[in-house]
């Protein structure tokens, strides 16, 4: 196919991504036509074709680079060895790396629904790898005595959801710096894991 005159893949891509990214944030996957995402860039809806196959390719492409990113984040950090340390590692990381992505996360999150089965699986199992990291660290703590938590994987994804909620309510220049909600939450975290 050509490419629409003035437009370039290298600027353009991104910029479908974002538009897609900012309308099925404000609007809903369902809710939002490739044509209001050609309008928001400024191309022909037909020239969104030359990026991605379809709509559902473009949710799957946003949460897949969602988890990517990451997952790859988690795995570059460096981590101590102690539970407890890890535990708070993985507490200030997931509130300060997913703030700074709002909209990919509530998408990552509210828009699993839209996915095809094939689709869902495969960010489904990005996000259980996401849970198992967690898990192991509260596995690790359970098993040295540090923590005392009934059921791992339970505890896994009620942190996770505790701490997803800070993209809900925090606003830069609030009342509370993100290091001290950091601290708060982890001090919330510390006390539903007993440790």
């Amino acid at each position: 196919m050509a490419r629409t005159q003035g437009s370039h893949s290298g600027v353009t891509g991104p910029r479908i991504r974002s538009a897609a990214l900012k309308l099925f944030a404000q609007q809903g996957y369902a809710a939002v036509s490739m044509r209001q995402i050609a309008s928001e860039v400024g191309v022909q809806a037909g020239a969104l074709y030359n990026y991605t196959p379809d709509k559902q390719s473009l949710l799957f492409d946003l949460m897949e680079e969602h988890m990517a990113g990451l997952l790859a984040a988690w795995a570059a950090l460096e981590k101590p060895a102690d539970p407890l340390a890890r535990l708070e590692a993985f507490t200030r990381f997931h509130i300060s790396y997913n703030l700074e992505r709002a909209d990919a996360v509530f998408i990552a999150y509210m828009e699993l629904r839209n996915l095809t089965a094939k689709n869902f699986d495969a960010i489904e199992a990005m996000r259980r790898q996401y849970e198992d990291a967690l898990e192991a660290i509260l596995t690790d703590g359970v098993a040295g005595g540090t923590f005392t938590v009934p059921d791992t994987r339970i505890a896994a994804m009620a942190v996770i959801a505790m701490l997803t909620g800070v993209n809900t309510w925090y606003r830069e220049g609030g009342r509370l710096s993100l290091d001290e909600v950091g601290t708060i939450y982890w001090d919330m975290v510390r006390k539903a894991v007993a440790a």
